[in-house]
């Protein structure tokens, strides 16, 4: 039973110490005061504080240096991401694509090698082709610009590339299956949206870094203005 106590005063310690961190008391880089000036202020002992010193720590807001103290590292809980985007609007969302993937189509102009070339038509042929269903035509549209993001080579723009796919293939579905039954899932496939994903590969293939970059993102902002 007293554990079971001692568990739910830490809890309600760094509850406490967390509001106050939000609330701009510390900033990051600070470091707080010790054990025995925390412990009275949250009205619990010593070693809860550090319990709830440790429960932060874990969550990525405090870190204690030894022989240094405890110092801030965020100024709060950073939640999950998948969350994050769940509870984005779609509009947020394509913004942020809007940023990693200007940036990765212009390193891909830089980077790109022959297997990437290779990758990017395959998907592109694809592409035309799907249509057999709106997954699949977005499925295959998704392909394209994830082999773009891969021929950049930066491994934290392609995993948070892959994070946005699932929130974005949702909401690409749901604007699509809204369409007049009788138009194809690959009308775009052969007209204007086609030709700019050719027109950025082809950029990435001649290393036109700026004309990469340009084009990721009026594409991108057509696609916000589709989706929002």
């Amino acid at each position: 039973m007293g554990q079971v106590q001692r568990t739910s005063l830490a809890d309600q310690a760094a509850k406490l110490l967390l509001e106050r961190i939000r609330a701009g008391e510390w900033q990051i880089g600070a470091k707080l005061p010790g054990e025995t000036t925390l412990g009275p202020q949250l009205g619990v002992g010593r070693s809860t504080v550090r319990e709830a010193i440790r429960q932060l720590a874990g969550r990525g807001v405090l870190q204690t240096r030894q022989g240094a103290g405890v110092f801030v590292t965020a100024l709060d809980v950073s939640d999950d991401w998948d969350v994050v985007l769940r509870q984005a609007d779609i509009a947020a969302v394509i913004e942020g694509r809007i940023a990693i993937e200007t940036e990765a189509a212009a390193l891909a102009a830089q980077r790109r090698t022959a297997a990437d070339v290779r990758a990017m038509r395959r998907a592109l042929a694809r592409r035309v082709v799907a249509g057999q269903s709106t997954e699949e035509y977005v499925d295959a549209d998704m392909v394209v610009h994830r082999t773009v993001v891969a021929a950049a080579h930066n491994i934290v723009l392609l995993d948070l590339f892959d994070g946005f796919v699932p929130r974005v293939r949702e909401a690409m579905i749901d604007m699509l299956d809204l369409r007049p039954a009788e138009t194809p899932c690959d009308a775009n496939s052969s007209g204007d949206d086609h030709e700019a994903h050719a027109e950025l590969v082809q950029a990435i293939i001649d290393r036109d870094r700026a004309a990469a970059a340009r084009l990721s993102r009026a594409h991108l902002t057509g696609l916000k203005a589709a989706l929002g």
